[in-house]
């Protein structure tokens, strides 16, 4: 039990996040500004739209946890794949999804990146490698586990991120995709995006265990829990837990500490938090951080962040008008895309 447990502690080292820390350039800080207050404008403008009643159903926001996405792609590959749950616009845009299609699909448009028909919470881009935003709690678990083992299949060296929240973290299939992803080697790289409430609900409030890294103990997964206000903290552990994977040591569990600013959905006031932990979170906002940092150790330029922000403000207003000039889909378009008929020989109309 001894020499189990001490195993257990080696995998869980929070350390181990820092061990390949690099230097980080200009380049590389600049890059994650800019991505940041890209998915926080189209953000915002959503919001907007949504008041405005041109974006309709439901839609889920991902204002304040804008570093994940930052750090986490500049660590990967292209050819890697993402999966994740509905608070997913974001994380679409990070993964190279254009903001005109994303506007548009909010807005059920034709034109939109999966022609009007996922709406908020379904996006999907087999272009991009990305395996959207999936509605129910949890069921994007298995599916990126499963993903990651077509990788394995087939041989190459690409991972999936499979992407979760600490609600969806209390489901029953997170165990079995752990067990499995360990059992067999599958290069899974398993992403707890701890917002604290879930719906709305804190993680103290729906299990004795609120460190959500634990998670990763009972099936010896190593796992480390990260800063997710900082898009630095997000690329060193991304990066070290790819590497993991990539060679061939089966899969990582990160759980990513973030907090949105918003509530749940649109239509959540979030009054189960106190005015006082909001604004304290606020302060630790990763763009606001980002920019002073810039600006303090000479890395940028007044001039040169004002720029990133007219071009943004620029692209968001061009993808409302891509969105509001798109139509709505067809009805005939109802019964299109849903199934696809494989070419198997043993099939026959």
């Amino acid at each position: 039990m001894e020499q189990a447990t001490k195993k257990v502690k080696t995998t869980t080292k929070k350390s181990s996040t820092r061990a390949k820390k690099e230097v980080i350039g200009k380049d590389m800080y600049m890059q994650w500004y800019e991505t940041m207050l890209r998915i926080r404008k189209f953000e915002e403008r959503a919001l907007m739209l949504y008041g405005q009643q041109k974006i309709r159903g439901f839609c889920h926001v991902y204002i304040g946890q804008e570093a994940i996405t930052a750090g986490m792609e500049s660590a990967l590959r292209r050819e890697d794949n993402i999966v994740t749950a509905y608070r997913q616009h974001g994380t679409a845009i990070g993964r190279g999804v254009p903001t005109n299609k994303a506007m548009a699909e909010l807005m059920g448009k034709s034109n939109g990146i999966n022609k009007g028909k996922g709406g908020s919470m379904h996006f999907f881009s087999a272009a991009h490698n990305y395996f959207g935003g999936n509605g129910i709690v949890g069921a994007q678990i298995p599916i990126g586990a499963g993903i990651a083992f077509a990788e394995k299949y087939k041989g190459t060296d690409n991972l999936c991120v499979t992407m979760f929240g600490d609600g969806a973290a209390r489901q029953g299939a997170l165990h079995e995709a752990f067990n499995m992803a360990m059992a067999w080697d599958i290069p899974a790289l398993f992403v707890c995006e701890n917002n604290h409430y879930a719906m709305g609900t804190s993680t103290s409030r729906t299990s004795n265990v609120t460190e959500m890294v634990k998670l990763g103990l009972s099936y010896d997964m190593p796992s480390a829990s990260v800063d997710g206000m900082d898009p630095e903290a997000v690329y060193n552990a991304v990066k070290t837990a790819a590497e993991h994977i990539r060679a061939g040591k089966g899969p990582y569990y990160l759980e990513i500490r973030t907090y949105r600013f918003k509530g749940h959905s649109v239509s959540d006031p979030g009054k189960y938090r106190s005015k006082e932990e909001v604004a304290e979170y606020k302060e630790k906002d990763p763009i606001k951080v980002l920019e002073a940092k810039l600006l303090e150790e000479g890395m940028a330029t007044a001039e040169d962040i004002k720029a990133v922000k007219d071009m943004i403000k620029t692209e968001i207003d061009e993808a409302v008008a891509f969105a509001e000039a798109g139509e709505y889909p067809d009805p005939s378009e109802l019964y299109t895309d849903n199934y696809v008929q494989p070419d198997y020989p043993f099939i026959k109309d």
